[in-house]
């Protein structure tokens, strides 16, 4: 598996939880804001995971500016110079 894929594996398992979500419902294509109204709390405790995860440290402003699953996991896997 390549590594923005795996990223965005993480995300949306606890993007599901975080929003209450069933992870069968979140994607690539889901929307940050438009899909979840997801404020910076999530962000953080999204942030927080992926940062512990793969040992890289993930600017908040960077990482909320990404509007979709696909730019954040595409955002990280970058980070890990992947």
């Amino acid at each position: 598996m390549e590594l923005k894929e795996e990223i965005l594996e993480k995300i949306i398992q606890r993007a599901s939880t975080l929003f209450q979500k069933d992870p069968g419902e979140l994607n690539a294509d889901t929307k940050w804001v438009e899909d979840l109204n997801a404020k910076s709390v999530n962000y953080v405790q999204i942030i927080t995971i992926l940062a512990d995860e793969y040992d890289v440290e993930i600017n908040f402003m960077e990482f909320r500016r990404k509007k979709t699953f696909s730019e954040s996991a595409e955002f990280v896997a970058q980070l890990c110079g992947g």
